[in-house]
């Protein structure tokens, strides 16, 4: 583990806290953490927990999302609402990733697989929204 990371039981308040913000449920945050952490070794290095909550909330998410979208539309539409949904999703955990375990932006690029440069956008247009700014969705579908 490199010097200064944090233990995967030192990011446990942290998952947490994102568990919740992520789930909006106080059960679902807790089954999502319990998931994670069954994955999530003693010595996983901090970047790499944060990878496997992120798979195991994007796994759930889609899991109970997609009952949400009904089998009469088409495979085409059906296939945007999804895209749309994971995309909110990630710009809300990209900005949780920021403002709640504090990290920054090289770091969260490197846990969400994205540009750095898609990490900043997404870090300043997330925020703008939680503050209650009006934006165009179409700004969050870049490359």
């Amino acid at each position: 583990m490199i010097k200064g990371e944090k233990t995967p039981m030192e990011l446990k308040g942290d998952i947490n806290n994102l568990a919740y913000w992520m789930t909006g449920s106080l059960t679902s945050s807790q089954e999502l953490v319990c998931v994670a952490y069954l994955k999530i070794g003693f010595d996983t290095p901090q970047i790499e927990a944060y990878k496997i909550f992120r798979k195991c909330y994007f796994d759930s998410f889609f899991h109970d999302k997609k009952t949400c979208i009904t089998q009469h539309m088409n495979n085409t539409i059906e296939h945007l609402a999804e895209a749309m949904l994971l995309q909110e999703a990630e710009v809300k955990f990209t900005v949780l990733l920021s403002e709640i375990s504090r990290l920054k932006p090289i770091i969260i690029s490197r846990i969400i697989g994205r540009s750095l440069d898609t990490t900043r956008l997404w870090l300043s247009l997330g925020c703008k929204l939680l503050a209650g700014g009006s934006l165009s969705l179409d700004a969050l579908y870049q490359p």
